[in-house]
């Protein structure tokens, strides 16, 4: 692999015309179909085969007319009086008069929408309900609860529900300046003494980047590389080609759009992921090829060498976070999967873009490379002509009492995933929505006046097509409905629909508790474990769905899935590792290394945004499939630093050093670089903290201190202890699987450096500096 990397780094270099021209003309291309065949972005969370899709698609059956739960546009405008008022007070009726006729005129609403003052429509329901009781039979206080559960109109009067759907097929269609007309007719409302407020799926638009966190990475970004290499131009080369590939990324899962559905946080993520690695990989080939030209003064071959050597580790490294991303598909959750490999295409572009773009840019600047210089790269050297820097200090200091610095690193991390035991796993509602957003303001107020399990139903759908006597259905539904109210954790339970012919009918069940509540998912799991009771009792098939139900399914399919996809991107790094390292210890503790800090992170994680730990966040549950994409996504960046870092030590030890000598050299030679690209990729996805998001949040704060964990604790600090302890050890491998595997030349043992077998090329060193080569 060495050697073709070699070649290809060299003609990126000789011929950059060509191929910086190619990658401008990939960029056009991609874009044209962006922007010509492009659609919206969805929030669907649904999964094929889960017990509430499979209730969905029965409900279509007999209601074809139903929307699915996550594509409805619902809108639950929430109006309260002040304190010591009610809604039926004559000034505070005409106002939510109004309020109501400035509603109906919101774009895109049906034509038929229907309107009504919460005041009027609870008065005209009840005496439905209960006009319909009286005809059935049914208990006048029975019908009167059911009456209650449904009321727009809280029981004081002072808070009233006006509800409303877009005239859209999914959210994504409702327009931005449709809730912009929304926020600016509440707000009008608000000044009238009223307090208004609106919650559900078609009362927020679609998040966006708005670049300032990108904006604020790439600055921190900046920073530490003109630290490091002393130059502007350099510096500047990681950013713009990571950039570049970012945005080719993101204008490449723009266009799938037009083939397949994307989540509407897929570009985010592909972003924060593409930022991180695209200056990363072109970090490591960049400090590389600085350090050739100590030994040479052609910098074409200078180039070969660096893509030929770096640019292996660079190929595995991103092969590991591939892996990691691509197996999400194994899960079976479509979304995640969209997710998954759009990030893993944006890594991938990363890569070819650290491999050929970087080289043709610097045969664009040649001798400009390390121009606009801050400051001179001047190394103290030990007695026998090596560099003493920070990473040979640290490296000795870690050798001094390796045991202990293991010791501490392990109980340290452990330490911090004890709070990992209370992890509660759900997806993000307007009840956990941040304190100052209207959605939350909203949920507040209806889970004050009408209680919690309001904005939380679950739908029973009863199919009744296997009974013949008219009679007989209705008496099914009716038992089916006593059933569910009398489960634990049920305020009512209420026939709420049937379809013309009687054949199907739609028991909503409200909760007592809300829809992020433990007892909530616990009330669907008692409907579930005993569906196939009533159904046997009754002679009709059940179903349990609604957005409750599904986000619970989803929930529990992802903690499922979790060990099948733990297996799939261990097993496969584990032998991608073996045949960078050739050996079988150096993966397991770069494995044994990642559980440590993907634990403490999640741990972390749970502490800060679950419990509210230190009071920076108000806690609330962590979106279910954040651990399961943290997992893939903290492999794939640990085994970067893993390789990075080791490598080096692989390719001292290749060549003559022992194991001690070899993690000494491995830190004299990118400790300094793998420092740096820690910081950055901790800025690039602390700063996504920043936006409003809870998944965005979520995933940049703990993507932050996992990195912050897995480079400085365990790379730097855990691994070094482990190689000291193992000795040569470390480097054992089966004479039968050395022969099994094929032989990568990862550190370029076939590449023709002179400099390698004749220390005496070092002394060039003054002599290159002053020329203004570094």
């Amino acid at each position: 692999m060495a050697t073709l990397l070699y070649r290809l780094g060299k003609t990126a270099y000789r011929r950059w015309p060509v191929f910086i021209a190619a990658w401008v003309v990939a960029l056009i291309a991609v874009g044209s179909v962006a922007a010509g065949f492009a659609k919206p972005m969805t929030d669907s969370f649904s999964i094929p085969g889960i017990p509430s899709e499979k209730a969905a698609d029965l409900q279509s059956e007999l209601f074809p007319a139903s929307q699915d739960a996550f594509d409805e546009a619902t809108v639950n405008v929430v109006v309260a009086a002040p304190e010591g008022h009610t809604l039926a007070d004559p000034a505070y009726e005409r106002e939510v008069d109004q309020l109501i006729r400035d509603l109906a005129a919101l774009p895109q609403l049906p034509d038929d929408a229907q309107l009504v003052n919460p005041v009027a429509a609870a008065a005209q329901q009840e005496q439905q309900i209960l006009g319909a009781a009286q005809e059935s039979g049914t208990p006048a206080k029975t019908a009167r609860a059911n009456a209650d559960a449904l009321s727009p109109l809280s029981p004081d009067g002072r808070v009233g529900q006006i509800s409303f759907r877009f005239d859209v097929d999914t959210v994504a269609d409702v327009e931005p300046s449709t809730i912009t007309a929304l926020d600016e007719v509440m707000a009008e409302h608000r000044a009238d003494g009223l307090q208004v407020e609106a919650n559900g799926s078609g009362s927020a638009g679609m998040t966006e980047l708005d670049g300032t966190s990108e904006l604020l990475g790439i600055a921190v970004a900046l920073v530490v590389l003109v630290l490091t290499f002393g130059s502007l131009i350099a510096a500047g080369l990681p950013i713009l080609t990571a950039v570049f590939g970012v945005g080719l990324g993101i204008t490449g899962i723009t266009a799938m759009t037009a083939f397949t559905d994307i989540g509407s946080t897929t570009p985010m993520l592909a972003t924060m992921i593409g930022l991180a690695v695209g200056i990363d990989y072109t970090l490591f080939i960049l400090a590389r090829y600085r350090t050739e030209l100590h030994h040479t003064e052609d910098r074409e071959e200078a180039v070969g060498i660096s893509v030929g050597t770096a640019g292996s580790a660079v190929v595995f490294a991103g092969l590991t976070v591939l892996i990691a991303l691509a197996a999400l598909a194994v899960v079976r959750i479509p979304f995640l999967t969209t997710m998954g490999l759009a990030a893993a295409v944006t890594v991938l572009i990363a890569v070819l873009v650290a491999l050929t773009l970087l080289p043709a840019v610097l045969g664009l600047l040649r001798s400009k490379a390390f121009a606009g210089r801050v400051r001179r790269y001047a190394p103290h050297r030990e007695p026998d002509g090596q560099v003493l820097n920070n990473g040979v200090r640290w490296a000795r200091l870690v050798g001094r009492k390796p045991a202990v610095v293991a010791l501490l690193a392990v109980v340290g991390l452990g330490a911090l995933a004890v709070p990992l035991t209370g992890l509660h796993l759900a997806f993000p509602t307007d009840s956990t929505a941040a304190a100052d957003t209207t959605q939350r303001k909203a949920s507040d107020l209806v889970a004050d006046a009408f209680g919690p399990g309001r904005d939380a139903p679950l739908l029973v759908v009863v199919d009744g097509r296997g009974i013949d006597d008219p009679r007989d259905q209705q008496a099914a539904y009716g038992a089916v409905t006593e059933w569910a109210a009398g489960q634990d954790g049920v305020a009512n339970a209420q026939v709420v629909a049937m379809n013309p012919d009687g054949t199907g009918a739609q028991i909503l069940v409200t909760p007592t508790t809300g829809a992020e509540d433990t007892a909530t998912e616990g009330l669907l799991r008692d409907l579930r474990d005993g569906q196939a009771g009533v159904e046997a009792d009754t002679g009709t098939q059940i179903g349990v769905t609604g957005l409750t139900a599904i986000t619970t399914d989803v929930s529990e399919r992802l903690s499922d899935a979790l060990p099948i996809y733990l297996a799939v991107v261990i097993g496969l790094a584990f032998v991608l590792l073996m045949l960078v390292f050739r050996s079988v210890l150096v993966p397991l503790t770069a494995t044994f290394g990642f559980l440590m800090s993907v634990l403490a992170t999640l741990g972390v994680t749970v502490a800060v945004f679950q419990e509210g730990a230190f009071g920076l966040l108000e806690g609330q549950p962590i979106v279910s499939f954040m651990p399961i994409f943290l997992i893939g996504l903290v492999f794939g960046l640990a085994m970067d630093y893993q390789v990075f870092l080791v490598s080096r030590m692989r390719e001292a030890h290749v060549h003559g050093m022992t194991t001690r000598e070899a993690v000494v050299d491995g830190f004299r030679n990118s400790a300094r670089v793998v420092t740096a690209a820690a910081v950055i990729m901790i800025s690039v996805f602390a700063a996504f903290i920043l936006i409003d998001e809870p998944i965005i949040k979520s995933m940049g704060f703990a993507l932050a201190i996992a990195v912050l964990f897995d480079a400085f604790v365990v790379r730097m600090a855990l691994i070094p202890a482990l190689m000291y302890l193992l000795g040569e050890r470390a480097w054992w491998l089966p004479r039968w699987l050395d022969r099994l595997l094929p032989n990568v030349d990862v550190e370029g043992e076939r590449l023709d450096r002179p400099h390698l077998r004749d220390p005496s090329y070092d002394d060039e060193l003054e002599e290159l500096a002053a020329r203004g080569i570094r």
